[in-house]
């Protein structure tokens, strides 16, 4: 874990760095608050800070109040150093947002022991937001392709409709079905039609923009939604879609490759209609695509 120290006094600062650096701890030292506040503020900061209280351009109390103030998710966790004694003036670092305090002269068992709560601290904090973020992700992607799930693909067709209301502009949206899908599971098995639903969930992503999305709706249905910009032929991205699914062969767990297609359906919105409008006419043209052969696009009128 990586430390820094806002001390402007060397022969503290040496005293300080050396204890945790022996400790195993990755030092950083800075010799005033300005500097201690611009430390604090990169993406790569250190997780834990000892600031002492006294320091010239700017003291460690004002360091804490406009750390305090940022909007992360992952505050460093602050020691003020500090020589002031009296119950108020702790009680003052504390409530401007310091963690803990460490009086000085220091002893140094009691800031390696202050320290190890510190890092504690820090590490619970992760291990916490790791835990939500990964709650997040189970809540909007399909488990089995890692796409977006169905409540969330049609959560971002709804974001990109008001988009487009509110901008005067336009998106395209697919409606995309594996041809011939029960006849994969009836004859190969569920599990070379979970290889090709994740197949197919691989080429769609690797063949769409950063800006696109993509979701998977249920069973062997993906909806897409492509904005549309000014000058480019979204056309093109779909029959790219279609064309480049149909030439690969997905390797089976247990069998031999297979060749697939799908069949896809677009819709043409710019946000005068709503999400299951929308949605109705590329499910329409989807199922034309299917009427008239398959492995093709179709586009709504």
């Amino acid at each position: 874990m990586r430390i820094l120290i806002a001390e402007d006094d060397p022969t503290s600062c040496t005293m300080l760095a050396g204890v945790l650096t022996k400790q195993g701890y990755q030092v950083e030292t800075c010799v005033n608050g300005a500097e201690a506040w611009q430390a604090l503020q990169r993406a790569d900061a250190p997780r834990l800070a000892v600031l002492d209280w006294s320091m010239p351009e700017m003291d460690g109390l004002e360091v804490v109040r406009r750390v305090s103030a940022l909007k992360i998710d992952r505050p460093p966790y602050i020691l003020m150093l500090t020589s002031r004694t009296e119950k108020a003036d702790i009680v003052q670092g504390l409530e401007a947002g310091a963690n803990d305090y460490l009086t000085k002269p220091f002893d140094p068992g009691e800031l390696r022991a202050r320290v190890a709560v510190g890092q504690r601290m820090v590490e619970m904090q992760s291990a916490l937001i790791e835990s939500r973020e990964a709650l997040q992700h189970q809540a909007t992607h399909d488990s089995l392709t890692g796409l977006l799930n169905r409540g969330a693909i049609v959560e971002r067709l709804s974001q990109e409709l008001d988009r487009c209301a509110r901008n005067a502009c336009a998106c395209a949206v697919a409606m995309c079905d594996i041809d011939r899908f029960k006849q994969i599971n009836d004859q190969r098995g569920h599990s070379a039609g979970d290889d090709v639903l994740r197949g197919i969930a691989s080429v769609v992503g690797e063949l769409l923009r950063s800006y696109d999305a993509v979701g998977r709706i249920g069973g062997d249905e993906f909806l897409i939604v492509v904005p549309i910009e000014e000058g480019r032929d979204h056309v093109a991205i779909f029959d790219r879609l279609c064309t480049g699914i149909a030439n690969c062969s997905f390797a089976m767990a247990d069998a031999q490759p297979l060749s697939v297609t799908v069949s896809m359906g677009v819709a043409r919105a710019d946000g005068t209609k709503s999400a299951n409008q929308v949605l109705a006419a590329a499910d329409l043209a989807m199922y034309r695509a299917k009427h008239q052969g398959r492995n093709c696009v179709v586009y709504a009128a």
